[in-house]
This record gives C-alpha cells, structure tokens and sequence, in this order.
C-alpha cells in the first residue's frame, strides 16, 4: 500500500468501533495493519494473537510480528539489531497460533521439503541440474538451497562413515588385544 492509502486506512479504521474477534476478518485485519502502521505494537500483538487468521494472510502476518519485535527492540536498545539479536528475538517471540501455519522448521527447511529431499536423497545422492530444478520447484526452495543440501547430506554422511569405521578399528583391536592376553 501506498503512504496516502495507509493514511486512509487509518482515518477509516479509526472511525470504527473497537475490533472485536467476532468481526469480519477484512475488518480486523485493517485493525491489525494500522495498529503495526501506527507503532502501537502492544495492541499490535493483542490483536494478532486475538483471532485466527486465514491461511493465506499467515506470510504478511508473520513479517509484520517480526518487524515489530526488531522496531520494538531497536527502539528500546537504541541500536541496530545484529544477525544475532534477530534470532535471539525470533526465539523468544515464536509465531502465535492465529498465524502460524503449522509447520515446524528443521534445518531451515520446513518438515514436508526436507522430508521429500531425504526421499529423493534415498533413491538418487547425485541429482542432475535438471532433477535439482525439479526437487527445487516441488519443495519451494532455491536450486541452491537444494544443491547445498544434498552436499552438506553427503558430507554428513561421509563424517558418519569414516566414525563408524574408526570405532570398528578401536573395537577390534581392543578385541583382539583382549583375546591375546586371555589366551596368554
């Protein structure tokens, strides 16, 4: 939206009575948006956490409660936020119910990509550029996100090979050193 619009909305949303849950949900989301356009973040976080939103509004809203964290941190630190401070923030406010669409996160990749890369990572380590575009446009990542992984997967690999292999040279020859002094 543009400044003049948002400004509109304002005027408009202030016009309103109070949002309640029960409202339309076009109407509470205008709350919530001039709320967060305003910088009234605590009533920002109330609303949000007020009402479940539709799925499709989840990725705005979830922008939106980060963004507020970061401007209320900022403003109470006085600083720019490092790299740092955002992930610290994103643990502490994880995403409420109301916007969050219900899948958890591992190794940065949502549970349903991840798990189609280890499926084809069982029947094929070495994808071709044209398998990788495909795995990339199944699992809504990057093809370089999806080159990475399978890499970093066959590193992991690799380490846990050549661990498995060292702890059979150290359990056979503590074997083999125990069946020499026993037949001593």
């Amino acid at each position: 939206m543009e400044a003049g619009d948002m400004d509109k909305l304002v005027a408009l949303v202030w016009s309103l009575p109070p949002p309640s849950p029960l409202d339309d949900e076009m109407i509470f989301r205008a709350h919530v948006y001039v709320a967060f356009y305003t910088r009234q973040y605590l009533q920002f976080f109330c609303l949000v956490q007020s009402r479940m939103f539709s799925h499709c509004h989840h990725g705005d809203l979830q922008a939106m409660w980060l963004q507020a964290h970061y401007n209320d941190a900022e403003r109470m630190r006085g600083r720019p936020l490092t790299a740092v401070d955002r992930y610290r923030l994103r643990k502490k406010f994880p995403f409420p119910p109301t916007i969050w669409d219900g899948d958890n996160t591992s190794y940065c990749f949502k549970d349903r990509s991840r798990s189609y890369l280890v499926d084809f990572y069982l029947t094929n380590k070495y994808p071709t550029p044209a398998e990788k575009k495909e795995i990339s446009s199944r699992s809504g990542l990057s093809v370089t996100q999806v080159s990475n992984w399978f890499k970093n997967r066959r590193q992991r690999d690799r380490m846990t090979q050549k661990q498995v292999v060292q702890a059979g040279k150290s359990e056979s020859g503590y074997t083999l050193s125990h069946d020499i002094i026993q037949s001593r």
